[in-house]
């Protein structure tokens, strides 16, 4: 194994270390020192790979964007050949399948640091334009199967994209009541179809 794949995996465990210890004690509170106690490495090695907890930000970033695509590009989402599809594909970015891959208190805490670091804000614009182009893909499969009719996919995306960022930001309080949360994935799928136009 070469040098330099040995250096992508390290990173990488260091990374999902990173994550872990988010999930545990908070990503506010996860200091570079922390991290190298909490994967048993030293410090200096940790600072070989990552000098400063900005880098860290920014390849968290980038290890939850490889998770929601995971969800995206999923075998049950990976091909849209009928209505159904496309209706089951809409209803999963609702579901909390998201919080199986990342924890939802990671991301937002994340999230927020982009209100302070401009590099961070960057990274997470580049982030949402891989993630509405992965959703712009599945419309246009679907426009090309003649599944919908819709003449501008990009506005349709955006509408679909921020309906479930918004969305999924206020089901995030609702997990303790499963009626309330399914009814509310039920009111914005229902929202959502008034601007898919079918084909018949």
């Amino acid at each position: 194994m070469g040098r330099k794949n040995m250096s992508a995996i390290r990173k990488k465990e260091m990374i999902i270390g990173f994550y872990e210890l988010s999930k545990k004690i908070g990503l506010e509170n996860v200091s570079i020192g922390k991290l190298a106690e909490h994967l048993q490495i030293s410090k200096s090695l940790v600072m070989h790979y990552f000098n400063n907890k900005a880098l860290l930000l920014k390849e968290l970033n980038n290890y939850i964007l490889e998770q929601y695509l995971l969800i995206i590009n999923s075998e049950e989402n990976i091909s849209i050949k009928h209505k159904d599809d496309l209706n089951a594909f809409i209803k999963n970015l609702f579901t909390r399948k998201w919080n199986d891959y990342i924890d939802d208190g990671v991301f937002y805490s994340l999230y927020a640091l982009i209100y302070r670091d401009e590099e961070l804000r960057e990274n997470f614009n580049n982030f949402n334009k891989i993630l509405h182009l992965a959703l712009h893909k599945k419309l246009t499969q679907a426009k090309e199967r003649h599944i919908i009719s819709n003449d501008n996919i990009d506005t349709l995306t955006e509408i679909i994209f921020a309906m479930i960022d918004g969305g999924y930001y206020y089901l995030g309080t609702q997990t303790n009541n499963s009626e309330t949360y399914n009814k509310q994935v039920e009111i914005y799928l229902n929202h959502i179809n008034t601007f898919i136009i079918y084909k018949q």
